[in-house]
């Protein structure tokens, strides 16, 4: 497995492709299929992936298995010394082998190499396998929060946090 950087509009459009199937074969059975349609294209299309990496500084890495994105996971620096964990997501035959745990451990070093104090992010409070493997990456639940996202659409969250 290796972790390639997210640059060109190929790359940007394959993790957009992955996006959508990763969100509707996962997340079908915490919220709605409308729900998964209206976030994956407001926040998981090539556009808005573009828009992060070129406007917003977001850095995007595809987990590249044999040849074959499997999945990805994207940060950004915020604040000056917090590392925002935006999106990590497998397809659901790779989770299980490890590839969390090596993003897990990139972002840290990243962090570290940065000077940065922690490491957050939000999680669905019904993804409860996921929330099991932050916990098991010793972050810890600062709190929760629930934010309108339009289209009377929430997303009802934990804050996850690791201290660098």
């Amino acid at each position: 497995m290796e972790l390639i950087k997210v640059k060109t509009k190929e790359q940007i459009e394959e993790t957009s492709r992955l996006a959508y199937e990763i969100w509707n074969e996962h997340y079908i059975s915490i919220i709605s299929q409308e729900q998964i349609d209206y976030m994956v294209q407001k926040f998981q299309s090539a556009e808005v992936i573009e828009q992060q990496i070129k406007e917003q500084n977001y850095e995007y890495y595809n987990f590249v298995d044999e040849g074959k994105s499997v999945g990805y996971f994207s940060f950004v620096e915020q604040d000056g010394d917090v590392m925002f964990l935006s999106k990590i997501y497998l397809l659901k035959s790779e989770r299980g082998k490890g590839f969390s745990r090596q993003a897990f451990e990139f972002m840290k070093k990243e962090a570290k190499k940065r000077g940065l104090s922690k490491i957050w992010l939000t999680v669905n409070r019904g993804n409860k396998h996921s929330i099991e493997i932050y916990k098991k990456f010793g972050m810890y639940i600062e709190r929760t929060q629930i934010a309108d996202i339009g289209e009377d659409f929430v997303m009802d969250d934990f804050v996850f946090v690791y201290d660098v």
